[in-house]
């Protein structure tokens, strides 16, 4: 046996986390009014995070670093556990190469062991789902080489759709001017985005209105989803719970044959740079097992089992879209 270890950015309700065993996640950390501390789990939690966001509260994030990291591998190889790591993507984040330093430096110290560490080139529900499935591998008898095997050949199956209810997301990311985002915003446009090949935030099109970027979401699973019966579908949200499950009764009434809908709460980590809370609404996203989608702000993946065919169509082409009129 050996342990899955991912990081909170995975965004699993905390039910789902209390459900697994030999699995462990590592929080990412929040400052909030210049105290640093590890953000709650609970929805009671989340939806706190978001009221301070509402409120204007600026909250600031910091990745696990390299000495947190090392600190958790090496408890799990002292009790003799290989390790299977899944980390947030390296293109949001230095989480990913904090772990990787972990491991580089704890490897001649333990060369009877394993420490793998896996770069999900995902990010909140989209990475909980490839961790959802190494999990599933595990429970199914794959070896540790043999699981990560499976999870680096599927992270390029996995579709990540999203959309943000505000364009100064976007502003904020250097990927727009303040000008466009004002008139964008002005006129309701709405970007649809995914995570590219490399885990970078990538624009594909543009809507306008908030209720038809919900629809074309649902239309993208659609248009993506292969093989859907008795797959699970993840919504992740920035506390538009309403929104999700709107979301999610779409996708039930019109892709018949999925197993079931998960909806969670995408946490402060990402939820704080997913918008402009103040006015507007915040960030929401769908995950269908083996494929992501993200709404107001977040994603929908789609990916295969173990020995079935891969579930998911051709990756969609990035578009160079001017966001405003």
């Amino acid at each position: 046996m050996y342990y899955i270890v991912t990081d909170s950015s995975t965004d699993m309700p905390q039910s789902w986390v209390e459900a697994q065993h030999d699995f462990h996640i590592v929080s990412l950390s929040c400052t909030i009014n210049g105290v640093s501390s590890v953000p709650g789990t609970s929805e009671v939690a989340k939806k706190e995070t978001y009221r301070q966001l509402r409120s204007g509260v600026v909250i600031k994030t910091s990745a696990v670093n390299t000495a947190t990291w090392e600190e958790c591998f090496q408890k799990l190889l002292d009790e003799g556990q290989d390790v299977l790591c899944i980390t947030f993507s390296s293109g949001l984040s230095g989480t990913y190469a904090a772990a990787a330093d972990a491991a580089k430096e704890l490897a001649p110290k333990y060369p009877n062991q394993k420490i793998i560490v896996i770069d999900s080139r995902c990010a909140s529900a989209g990475e909980g789902l490839l961790v959802h499935y190494a999990l599933q591998n595990r429970e199914q008898g794959m070896s540790i080489e043999e699981n990560a095997k499976w999870v680096k050949e599927h992270i390029q199956h996995l579709i990540h759709w999203f959309t943000v209810d505000d364009l100064m997301f976007l502003y904020r990311g250097g990927r727009l001017s303040a000008t466009s985002a004002v008139v964008g915003s002005l006129v309701r446009i709405k970007p649809i985005m995914h995570v590219d090949e490399e885990g970078h935030l990538a624009v594909v099109e543009k809507v306008t209105g908030r209720r038809r970027s919900i629809r074309i979401l649902a239309n993208r699973v659609k248009e993506h989803i292969v093989n859907p019966e008795g797959q699970m579908i993840f919504i992740s949200h920035g506390d538009c719970e309403d929104e999700a499950n709107a979301l999610a009764d779409i996708i039930k009434a019109e892709i018949p044959g999925i197993a079931g809908v998960l909806v969670t709460y995408v946490g402060p980590v990402i939820g704080s740079h997913a918008g402009d809370f103040l006015p507007r609404r915040p960030p929401l996203s769908a995950i269908v097992e083996r494929k992501v989608y993200e709404f107001p702000c977040f994603l929908v993946s789609t990916s295969a089992g173990t020995q079935r065919p891969l579930l998911v169509r051709e990756r969609p082409q990035v578009q160079e879209l001017p966001l405003c009129v």
